[in-house]
C-alpha cells in the first residue's frame, strides 16, 4: 500500500524563477531532505517523519518520479532512465555539478529565513547522495549528510561535483568547521570504498564516513531495490531494519543525533 502524504503541507517553493513542490512537516530548525531513486517513496517518508519527530521542520522537495509510490522495477528504471538524461541532474562522469543543486541551495535558504536557528541540515540519499555536499556552498547549510551517494554513476571513485565547487567546499568546511557525516554499506556496487576515500582525500578528517556490514541490510526491499539495484544501499530506507540494535537503525540515530548538535545549539 502506498504511503498518504496527509500529514504534509505541500507546498508551490520558486527559487529564482522555478516551482518545485515541497512537502513540509514538523516545527523547529529547518531541514531538507532529499529523495532517494526513484522517488519520495513511503520509506523516504518514514526517514522524513523520524526527522520532523525529533523536533525538527523537514523538507521533502519532489525531484524525480512518483511522489508517495512504490514504483516497479521496470517504472523505477525508467524514471532513472529520465533523470539521467535531464539538464537539472549531471548522472556521469565529468559532467560536474548537477544544476539543480543551484535551486536545492535557494530551497535551503528560504527554509532558513522560515525556521531560523543557526543554520540548515540537509541529507542526500543514492543520487541526491553527494547534492548535501554540493549544497554546502549555501551559508546557511551547516550540517551535511551524504548518505550512499551513488553518482557519477561510472565512476565508482569519482565525485558529482566541479573542480571549481570541490575547492569552494573544501574551503568552506576549513573555514567554517564543518563536519559531513555519511553511510554506505560495505558491498554496495553503486557506493563503493573507492567514492568513499574520494571523499576523504578531498574533505580529510572532516568527512566522518561510516561503514555498515551489508549482511546486516534488508533483505526483501521494495521491487525496484531488489530487481534494479541488486545490492545493499540504502541505509535508513528500503535496507532499513527497525530493530533493536540494528546497525541500521543505528545509523538512522546517529544522523538524528548528528542534525540536533549542529542545530539546535549543543555544538561548540
Amino acid at each position: 500500500m502506498n504511503d498518504a502524504i496527509r500529514d504534509f503541507a505541500r507546498r508551490e517553493v520558486d527559487v529564482d524563477g522555478v516551482v518545485k513542490t515541497v512537502y513540509v512537516a514538523g516545527s523547529g530548525t529547518a531541514v531538507v531532505l532529499m529523495p532517494e531513486m526513484p522517488g519520495i517513496s513511503p520509506d523516504v517518508l518514514r526517514f522524513a517523519r523520524w526527522v520532523r519527530d525529533a523536533g525538527f521542520t523537514v523538507y521533502v522537495p519532489s525531484l524525480f518520479g512518483v511522489d508517495d509510490a512504490y514504483p516497479t522495477a521496470e517504472d523505477g528504471a525508467e524514471v532513472v532512465r529520465r533523470a539521467c538524461v535531464s539538464a537539472e541532474f549531471r548522472a556521469f562522469a565529468g559532467g560536474g555539478t548537477s544544476p539543480v543543486t543551484a535551486w536545492l541551495r535557494g530551497l535551503a535558504r528560504q527554509a532558513h529565513a522560515d525556521c531560523g536557528g543557526p543554520g540548515v541540515g540537509v541529507i542526500g540519499m543514492c543520487f541526491t547522495g553527494n547534492f548535501a555536499l554540493t549544497m554546502a556552498l549555501e551559508p546557511a547549510v551547516v550540517a551535511p549528510v551524504v548518505n550512499h551517494p551513488s553518482l557519477p554513476l561510472d565512476d565508482p571513485a569519482g565525485l558529482e561535483i566541479s573542480d571549481e565547487d570541490a575547492r569552494a567546499v573544501r574551503e568552506r568546511v576549513v573555514r567554517d568547521g564543518l563536519k559531513v557525516l555519511a553511510y554506505r554499506f560495505d558491498d554496495d556496487r553503486w557506493c563503493t570504498g573507492q567514492r568513499f576515500a574520494a571523499y576523504r582525500a578531498l574533505l580529510g578528517d572532516a568527512f566522518d564516513g561510516r561503514v555498515l556490514p551489508g549482511s546486516s541490510a534488508n533483505t526483501n526491499p521494495p521491487p525496484f531495490f531488489r530487481e534494479m539495484v541488486g545490492s545493499p544501499h540504502s541505509v535508513v530506507t528500503a535496507h532499513f531494519v527497525d530493530e533493536d540494535g540494528h546497525p541500521t537503525r543505528k545509523a538512522r540515530d546517529e544522523i538524528l543525533a548528528f542534525l540536533t548538535d549542529r542545530l539546535n545549539g549543543t555544538h561548540d
